[in-house]
């Protein structure tokens, strides 16, 4: 009875663990496209998947990963870097407040966390971009931190939807 019971905790960890490494594998690898119309959609997609799979703490670490291997890798534009914590800081806001969010309602999740993140990344790179950059790189810079973003968001909530409603998980 014991030996079973630990095998089924430890089945349950080696699930957990998979689930978490192929969800910070396809974070991490989409970047290397270099589209955001791309990237975009499929990393917010990955943390609202990761929220309903794996919980708010575990989809945090999975939003963190990919910035910080973007960054130390070189696929992300040097331009980008100070908007790392930030980025960090807008994949936590949509995390968080999907997974408070979700059980009442899902929708209401994805539209209200991308939204607050859209206007985290927004507000944010405006002060940083035009104090550490250059004018006409800051314009291009704040561009992606803008409406993309809220588009992205809520296209990766359509596609995290369809991928849980496919392994019915909602």
């Amino acid at each position: 009875m014991q030996q079973t019971k630990i095998l089924t905790i430890n089945r349950k960890k080696v699930f957990t663990l998979t689930q978490f490494t192929a969800l910070v594998v396809v974070a991490t690898t989409v970047p290397l496209f270099n589209q955001q119309a791309i990237t975009g959609p499929v990393v917010n997609a990955t943390l609202f998947v990761s929220v309903a799979l794996l919980g708010v703490q575990n989809a945090i670490l999975v939003g963190l990963i990919p910035s910080l291997v973007a960054l130390s890798t070189g696929l992300l534009p040097p331009v980008l870097a100070p908007m790392i914590p930030f980025i960090m800081v807008g994949n936590t806001i949509l995390i968080m407040v999907f997974g408070y969010l979700k059980e009442r309602n899902f929708w209401l999740g994805v539209i209200t966390a991308s939204v607050l993140k859209f206007l985290f990344l927004f507000s944010t790179s405006s002060i940083v971009i035009n104090l550490l950059l250059k004018k006409e790189v800051a314009t291009k810079v704040a561009m992606m931190m803008s409406w993309p973003q809220l588009l992205t968001a809520l296209v990766g909530g359509l596609l995290a939807f369809v991928f849980l409603k496919g392994i019915r998980k909602i």
